[in-house]
């Protein structure tokens, strides 16, 4: 399971260090074999997956009726730019350019744990967007009703 947010830094060949809160759980979960892809909501950032949940997901994107317009962009999009990254000794993982350029990441970068899978995102972007979120929850009158029971 992983929660938190942590700030982090991409070193010059786009490397970033796997905080050491979270390395344990992705050995024994994955054995340091992560999937990145992109996220295709409105947001803009990287998702990463130890390699057995992405497997669920990738199994029934497959699934999928793929003469669906809709679901063939949804497949191009998080199938076609998902990549396999391993874990190397120091507990690094090399994101790769296009993914980095994709998500708009730099040097400075915000890790956040959603459960069962991270979002990686520009630290700029993820400040603004927060911003924008907390904006909108603020003005919002109303509440879903899954959420309403969570909040209970």
């Amino acid at each position: 399971m992983f929660r938190g947010i942590n700030d982090l830094n991409l070193d010059a060949k786009g490397r970033m260090s796997v905080p050491s809160r979270y390395r344990e759980s992705i050995q024994q979960s994955c054995g340091g074999s992560l999937i990145v892809t992109v996220d295709i909501g409105d947001i803009g950032c990287l998702l990463i997956y130890p390699l057995p949940e992405w497997e669920r997901i990738e199994q029934h994107l497959t699934q999928l009726p793929s003469r669906e317009k809709q679901v063939r962009r949804v497949q191009r999009l998080l199938l076609g730019h998902a990549t396999e990254c391993e874990i190397d000794g120091q507990f690094r993982v090399l994101l790769p350019p296009p993914l980095r350029q994709f998500a708009g990441l730099n040097k400075h970068t915000v890790l956040v744990g959603l459960g069962n899978k991270f979002e990686l995102w520009d630290r700029d972007k993820w400040l603004k967007m927060r911003e924008s979120w907390v904006q909108e929850e603020n003005q919002s009158d109303s509440i879903t009703a899954s959420l309403e029971k969570l909040l209970i």
